[in-house]
Parts: structure tokens; sequence; C-alpha cells
């Protein structure tokens, strides 16, 4: 869907200006080694992160640790299964888009078979990056520096100079980009392992990727990117961002009132009365709302407009999805580690008609205090130039880079690693209260009806998910666990 050209520009130039900051930070930091958990303090850390687990507490220090960010780094996104790009936006031969897996960018790209690739985006010769673009069309990738030429499935393909600087052609495969050693999609969605083994993309999402199908699988074709992402930094820790759309909902009548008081949103005070949360192993973890019982019994399908709702096949799914689709759809959720999603139906500006967003958004870790989000705009596939369109502006005017619902979130998130680096909270020994409920008179216990994949509460009261979000975090960062789901 081509955006208009004044948005167009404004787009290009803004990635462009924040892709190249974010190149100097990152290039900037400070290079690590491989060091044992234990010579750290870090296994200390998480030995009282783990006693405070067992009270639903948890300790302020994990959200603004140097030692702690780069154990993550090597523990969670250098092992698990990292989301890197969605197939629309590399639809053709030679596609590419530049990426990151933690704090190491990587090209995905589609090659002239057809097949997906990510690789490294640093040379072999003497590791400069050789692609400098956030996203184009390309046969080949050219170190800037010394000329190693490298074909988009990663081989290398050209040495300057070849007879009088090598005498024989370097191997294309030895020497050629290093490459995620497995790469799969579900949906349209490209994940990426830089651990050679290890479970399968599907075992890993487990229940998420249910859900996953259901979000994005109600119609042949699936969904697709509406433009390029937004990308902006945020003085937060990428675990507060994942932690709160995995179903905390106790925010947002609160923290989000204003939108109220424009007419933008309504009822938020009932969101946790019509909450269901859905929590799978894994880490993985989707809040959603019982609409049928907040608004109306003819409210299914997340209120998506009978025009689009047509279009939809539910023949596929099964009998708890078909339940979940049209009663108690997800609003929220997060794929460990820092995948996020967000459907809702909002005006795009306040008092006009009500329209559907659909947002996957990405919490790149930058240090342990900072992020850079990455918010991508999806709309079905079948959807005309308007429709799109409509869904696009609706989206970036709730949760893009100036969305309210935005800024309101991103404002709130930035004082968790002031007071994780604050002095006197560590002293004073701090822990974060995730208590919510334990003493409520609202019942929080699992359905016993539910016959989907790992648990369902049919409340938004607790702090469960997020609890289930951090256990996880701990058993992959002392690495006592296959990061496997339950089935799928």
């Amino acid at each position: 869907m081509p955006l208009p050209q004044p948005v167009s520009r404004a787009l290009s130039a803004r990635v462009t200006v924040v892709a190249a900051a974010v190149c100097r930070a990152i290039e900037a930091r400070e290079p690590f080694m491989t060091i044992p958990l234990s010579d750290t303090g870090v296994d200390r850390l998480l030995d009282r992160v783990e006693a405070s687990l067992k009270d639903d507490l948890l300790p302020v220090e994990i959200f603004n640790d140097e030692a702690v960010f780069r154990a993550e780094l090597e523990q969670i996104f250098s092992k698990c299964w990292v989301f890197v790009a969605h197939e629309s936006e590399i639809p053709k031969a030679g596609d590419f888009v530049q990426r990151r897996i933690g704090v190491d960018p990587v090209i995905v790209t589609r090659d002239g078979k057809g097949g997906i690739n990510v690789l490294s985006n640093y040379c072999r010769h003497r590791g400069t990056q050789v692609c400098q673009t956030d996203s184009g069309n390309s046969r080949f990738f050219k170190c800037p520096y010394h000329g190693w030429t490298y074909s988009n499935d990663g081989d290398l393909v050209g040495t300057p100079h070849l007879h009088d600087a090598y005498g024989e052609r370097p191997d294309p495969k030895t020497w050629g980009l290093l490459r995620a050693p497995r790469v799969a999609t579900r949906q349209g969605f490209v994940f990426a392992s830089l651990a050679a083994e290890g479970p399968s993309l599907d075992e890993y999402l487990g229940g998420a990727g249910w859900m996953l199908d259901l979000i994005a699988g109600l119609h042949p074709d699936g969904i697709r990117v509406a433009g390029p992402p937004d990308r902006y930094k945020v003085k937060a820790n990428w675990k507060t961002a994942a932690e709160n759309f995995s179903g905390d909902g106790y925010h947002v009548d609160h923290l989000h009132w204003s939108t109220q008081q424009i007419h933008v949103s309504q009822g938020l005070e009932f969101g946790c009365e019509f909450g269901r949360a859905y929590e799978f192993e894994g880490g993985h973890n989707f809040l959603g709302h019982a609409w049928t019982k907040a608004i109306h019994p003819g409210f299914v399908l997340w209120g998506y407009p009978p025009e689009i709702a047509e279009h939809f096949d539910l023949s596929g799914l099964d009998e708890a999805q078909l339940h979940v689709v049209t009663h108690e759809p997800p609003t929220v959720g997060t794929i460990f580690p820092n995948l996020s999603f967000i459907r809702t139906l909002t005006p795009a500006v306040p008092g006009g008609p009500m329209s559907m967003m659909t947002s996957f958004r990405q919490w790149q870790p930058l240090g342990p205090g900072e992020i850079e989000l990455w918010s991508w705009q999806f709309v079905w596939d079948f959807m005309s130039e308007e429709e799109a369109r409509e869904a696009y502006v609706t989206g970036q005017f709730s949760f893009g880079s100036a969305g309210i619902f935005e800024q309101d979130d991103t404002v709130a998130w930035e004082g968790i690693p002031r007071a994780a680096a604050s002095p006197w909270m560590r002293q004073a020994g701090m822990r974060f209260h995730f208590q919510q409920g334990n003493n409520s008179a609202v019942d929080q216990s699992p359905d016993p009806a539910w016959t989907g994949p790992g648990i369902k509460r049919d409340t938004g009261y607790g702090e469960h998910n997020q609890l289930a979000f951090y256990r996880h975090w701990l058993n992959v960062m002392r690495g006592t666990t296959t990061t496997t789901t339950q089935g799928s």
C-alpha cells in the first residue's frame, strides 16, 4: 500500500536519522566477552530473584544493571527464537531489511531461490557492516572497507585484487557472512535462533503459536505490514515493556484516563472486570477481553465491521480458538522475549468513526536502561487501499511514535530504570510488588472449562501473566529450561 508522499518522505527521513543514531550507539558500546555468571555477581542476584519470586516480589536491580544486560544478551537473545521480520516486508527475490537480534545487526534477505536468510551484518574480513541501508533490493552486499562482496544468501563472491592479494579464492561458504543457524516462519512472521540446537519454532511458541494463528490466520492471505516500522528510543528496560503487554490491564484506566476525557476511549475502568488472561508456558502471555459481555452479544471478532469480517474463514480453528475469537479475543500479548501485539477498536481522531488497528512491536535492547521501540502497523492483505490506510492512520494515532497511548506508556516506563539505578533503592533492597490479587475477593483461579493450551483466567486482575514472564526469564537466564512450551 503506497503511503502519501509527505508521509513517506517524513517516515524515510525519520528512519534514516534514527538508524544512523542507533548504529553510532551500538558501535560505541564496549565489546564484551562471555564471562561466567558466577564471576559477574549475576548468579547472586538471580538467587535473590528466585527467593523474591516465591513471595511474588522482584528485585529492582534487574532493570538497570550492566552485568544482567550482558547476561541477557548471552543467555536469552543468543539462544531464544527472536522475531526479525514479516514476509510481506521481503516479498520479492533480492528484497532485504536490516534488523537486530539483541545488539547484533542482521540482514534478512530473500534470495534468488525464494529462501529467507538471516545474515550477520559484520564483514568476515575486518567486521565492518556490509549493509548500511534499512531496506531495499540487492543481489550483493559490498563492504565499504576493503570491498569484500557477498551474495544475498551470504556467500563470499568477490575479493578485490584476488590473485595479487590471495592467490586463490577464499572458500565462499567458509568465509561467507555468518548465518543464523535456524530460521523459521509462522503466519508470515520470520523468527531466527542463533542457537544451532533446541526446540523448533513451533515447539518454542506452543500456545503462543496457537494464539498467533487466530490473530493472523483468519484469512488464507493473512496480514501484511502497512508501512515501515516506527523506530524511536525510550529510556526503559525491555522487560518492562514486554511485561506490560503480557497482561497489565491494571494500569489502563489510570495511565490512559486522558484518552477517555477526549472521547477516544470509554469504559476503561471496566477493563480488568472483563479481562481474560491467557498464560502459556515459555514466558508467552496474552490478555483478552470478553467483548460480547462488556458491549453486546453481537460484538464478536474484536468488533470488526461486517464488511471486513465477511472475509474471514473460521473453519480451520479448533473449538477453543473459535470461542476465543468470537467472545474473548486477545487485545495485547507478548511472545518471549521481546515481541508484543495489540489489536483494538479506536477512532483515528477524537470523536471520529471507530476503526480497528493491529500493531506488533519489538522492544530492541540497547543497554540495561534503554530500548529502541520498533512498531509495525498491520492490515489484512485483502483490504482495499482505503481500508488499509484508515487502519494504518488509526494505529499511528493510537500506538505510533506520537500515539496518544504510546506516550503515556513510555513516559511511565522510564521511571523504572531510574529507580533501579538509585543507590538508595539498592541499599534498601527495594523489591517491586507483584502480589496483586493474593487476597482479592475476585476469583483468579484457572478456568476449569478451558480446553485450549495453557491457563485461562476469567479476570484481568492479578499479576499471574507478569510473574509467569519473569519466572521464565529466570529459568532462561540460568539455562534451566529448553524454552519448550506446551502443546500447539
